[in-house]
């Protein structure tokens, strides 16, 4: 599969890349300085120079791949006083690349936020479609950068494979020097690692690599629904049930001893999670599954090899 990636050599999409390349994909990427150009021609990358103002380049190298990944977008500006700006011009971006790719069934991936789209309470994929109040308050340039994502959901009217990740506000991962990577450091440098109140709080956050193969297990899965999906399938059947079994048991400290009374029903949820662990095959299975699926059959064998000479 030949993608076209926007934004290949920032922080995101220099995760990307190495993962598509890993598997055996094409790649190119916009380049808009010398710099990111021999960066990715250094990775092995085909390199399209252009800015995200040169749409009709834009569209070009859309019509000319099997599939886009866009994660471009102009921090230099929106970081400094003008996100509006920013985000009107990844709006244009993304309309180029919709006229582009229209009636193609190709794969567009673009990649947006979480931020604001459900303050004060858990957000789900349900949210960010309707009249944007959660993003209102923060102004014009969010409000645009979420309708550009209701935008791109869009094109599936046109023929496109669309489809929008959102990513949480902090992306961290190896040189990361960012928000993260800020508060680790003052931890090492004061010997004590500082928390609001009783350290309950919780901000959203994906190591780069994560938020990586999430873009294109997404994009190629657009493409090819017919993937072998056992390892997803053991990932989902682990780490599913460690998530709930943990919320649960946040749920009954909460409520103390009386969280184990019947008329809560968090006993019974308890005791489901702790079934289902069992019944979909053991946290130590599901993981013999994903690394046999990984590393291959003979490195993680369900059997005993036989003894030499049998």
């Amino acid at each position: 599969m030949h993608v076209f990636v926007t934004g290949a050599s920032g922080w995101i999409g220099s995760a990307v890349v190495p993962e598509l390349l890993g598997a055996g994909h094409q790649v190119t990427g916009l380049a808009r300085s010398d710099a990111s150009a021999a960066a990715l021609t250094a990775a092995g990358v085909q390199v399209q120079r252009g800015t995200l103002d040169d749409l009709d380049t834009l569209r070009r190298a859309a019509a000319a791949s099997d599939g886009v990944i866009h994660l471009a977008f102009k921090h230099d500006i929106a970081f400094s006083g003008d996100f509006q700006g920013a985000a009107d011009a990844d709006r244009r971006a993304v309309e180029a690349f919709g006229d582009a790719l229209a009636g193609s069934g190709k794969p567009f991936l673009i990649a947006s936020g979480t931020l604001g789209l459900s303050p004060g309470r858990l957000a789900t994929e349900q949210d960010g479609h309707g009249d944007g109040s959660g993003t209102a308050a923060w102004g014009s340039g969010p409000e645009t950068r979420r309708g550009t994502a209701e935008l791109t959901l869009s094109f599936a009217d046109r023929g496109v494979r669309s489809s929008v990740v959102r990513l949480p506000p902090t992306n961290h991962g190896d040189g990361d020097n960012g928000f993260m990577a800020t508060l680790v450091a003052i931890a090492r440098d004061k010997g004590v690692a500082g928390y609001i109140g009783d350290g309950a709080n919780r901000w959203p956050a994906v190591h780069t690599l994560d938020a990586a193969r999430l873009l294109c297990y997404a994009a190629l899965w657009l493409r090819d629904e017919q993937r072998p999906h056992s390892a997803e399938a053991s990932m989902s059947k682990w780490y599913g049930p460690v998530v709930a079994s943990a919320a649960i048991k946040d749920c009954l400290l909460l409520h103390g001893h009386y969280g184990y009374a019947e008329e809560f029903g968090l006993e019974q949820r308890l005791r489901d999670v702790m079934a289902v662990e069992i019944a979909d095959g053991t946290a130590q299975v599901q993981k013999i599954v994903i690394a046999r699926e990984r590393f291959g059959r003979h490195f993680v064998p369900y059997r005993r090899p036989p003894a030499t000479g049998q």
